[in-house]
């Protein structure tokens, strides 16, 4: 586990003229002018009347400024990122449910934040930053003066470095707050585990609002003195010219980028050839088996799958790199807090190759919802954490995960794991991605189906694909609607969320 308590511990390993922020046509910011970009932040935040554990909400495109807008108000305040895609509705609740001290916005930017934050009274800073300025280097301008504040200097381990909302998707939003020791530790997990030195640098296409970049991409690098390419965003068409020009070492990415970025990679082998990766990373949702393969046959190197998620300050199970073993299909091993399956019925812990909930302890883990005592109690037993996803644990330790709880079809009384139907779907040489998911149904309560993209050129129909499922799955598991879809509808993050898909593709009433 890192020994590093605080996001200021972790920018110590890189030395003063080591990279450690990048991004396309820029110069590197170093460490030596990031930890003084840092200090700097920190007291002209404290001077605008906000220190630790106040929440400031950050609104910025993707980009260098973006990680480096994070950390640094992490280590004087509270970071609460938030989507720059919101419209005025949501920037109004999330505001007022953080109680946002400040907002962090681009200057000359155009987003409803802003009016949204002058609206409820909250002091907007605008980020001042400059294409000759190093990647990530910015100023902070603010037009009200404020009383300093009596509790400023540096974070300490045990204040809120992060919050983010949980996706939602059943209920009201949550808080997730994280700590310093949180963050910290799991940057440090995933260094360890993905064997980071300070030469690796990492292509990040992940939002910087949303907890996979923020710790896997950028946190992980700098607490091993790495550095970041940083992006305007995931753009397959970029992709190439990106990962051309920016040195990287590995990328991580959830699977449905990595999808698209393999569906272009023909018509990029050279550069694919001239950039070798050392490894790339999957995480947020599960890797289909057949898409690590072609990916490792394309790139020429090891894939590994991880397990994360907010409350865990992202990583909790990792598949490891060469030598050992990576086992495709699986999320791997513990990777930083314990892992273990539990009994849903009564809370006791399985034994291996029993399924129940998986959850987690660790130092990684947040401590608690915030103001939110019903999901604290429903959440945690017994010191564990209930991450809420079924799985397994095999006799090596590695996890398989069956699915979400919540997202289990019930057709009649029978259980279906949407990602066994999506797995032989995909073996189907026409399919190129799909989702399984719960569609309502009079009398079973529901039923199951599926949104399938062609590869390009390819051709098949619903019935094409009902047989071919028929011939490997149980009847009652078979979809029994199928579409054919050009796109599948994301979230902002990138993930396919089967819970409403339903809803979303007009399957339901």
């Amino acid at each position: 586990m890192s020994e590093n308590t605080t996001l200021m511990d972790c920018l110590q390993k890189g030395g003063d003229n080591d990279p450690a922020i990048g991004a396309p046509d820029r110069v590197d910011l170093n460490y030596g002018a990031f930890r003084s970009l840092i200090a700097t932040t920190i007291s002209r935040l404290n001077e605008l009347g906000i220190g630790r554990n106040d929440a400031v909400g950050i609104v910025l495109p993707n980009g260098p400024e973006m990680a480096t807008a994070f950390v640094a108000t992490a280590c004087a305040a509270t970071a609460a990122p938030l989507n720059p895609g919101y419209r005025d509705e949501e920037y109004d609740f999330y505001l007022k449910d953080l109680s946002a001290k400040a907002l962090i916005v681009a200057k000359g930017v155009e987003t409803p934040a802003r009016d949204v934050a002058l609206r409820n009274g909250i002091p907007v800073l605008e980020l001042v930053a400059d294409e000759n300025m190093a990647a990530g280097d910015f100023t902070l301008e603010a037009e009200t003066k404020a009383t300093p504040t009596s509790n400023g200097g540096p974070a300490q381990p045990d204040d809120i470095a992060l919050v983010l909302h949980t996706s939602g998707t059943t209920s009201r939003p949550k808080i997730v707050p994280l700590t310093h020791i949180n963050i910290s530790a799991s940057a440090g997990n995933i260094a360890t585990t993905t064997k980071l030195e300070p030469h690796d640098r990492c292509l990040n296409i992940m939002p910087l609002f949303h907890i996979h970049g923020l710790i896997a991409a950028v946190s992980s690098s700098l607490s091993a003195g790495a550095s970041i390419f940083c992006t305007p965003g995931f753009n397959a068409l970029k992709y190439f010219s990106w990962l051309d020009t920016a040195n990287a070492t590995w990328c991580t990415a959830v699977p449905t980028m990595h999808q698209a970025i393999l569906s272009r990679a023909g018509r990029n082998e050279k550069i694919i050839a001239d950039n070798t990766l050392r490894f790339l990373r999957s995480s947020s949702s599960s890797l289909p088996p057949q898409v690590m393969a072609a990916l490792e046959e394309t790139f020429g190197c090891p894939v590994i799958e991880a397990y994360g998620m907010t409350e865990a300050a992202h990583q909790m199970a990792c598949n490891p790199l060469p030598p050992e073993t990576r086992k495709a299909g699986t999320v791997g091993r513990a990777a930083g807090p314990e892992v273990a399956i539990m009994s849903v019925s009564d809370g006791t812990i399985l034994a291996s190759g029993e399924t129940g909930e998986i959850v987690i302890r660790g130092a990684n883990v947040t401590l608690g919802y915030a103001n939110n005592p019903k999901a604290n109690e429903e959440g945690f037993t017994d010191g564990w954490f209930r991450t809420g996803d079924q799985g397994i644990l095999d006799a090596e330790g590695y996890v398989s995960i069956t699915g979400r709880l919540k997202e289990i079809i019930n057709r009649g009384g029978e259980k279906i794991s949407p990602r066994e139907v999506d797995e032989v779907l995909m073996d189907h040489p026409a399919v190129q991605q799909v989702v399984t998911f719960a569609m309502p149904h009079d009398k079973l309560g529901e039923e199951v189906a599926a949104a399938a993209v062609l590869r390009e050129g390819a051709e098949t129909d619903e019935k094409s694909l009902r047989d071919f499922a028929a011939k490997r799955l149980a009847d009652f598991k078979v979809p029994r609607k199928i579409l054919i879809l050009d796109e599948i509808p994301k979230g902002a993050t990138g993930k396919l969320q089967r819970i409403g898909m339903a809803e979303k593709l007009g399957l339901v009433g």
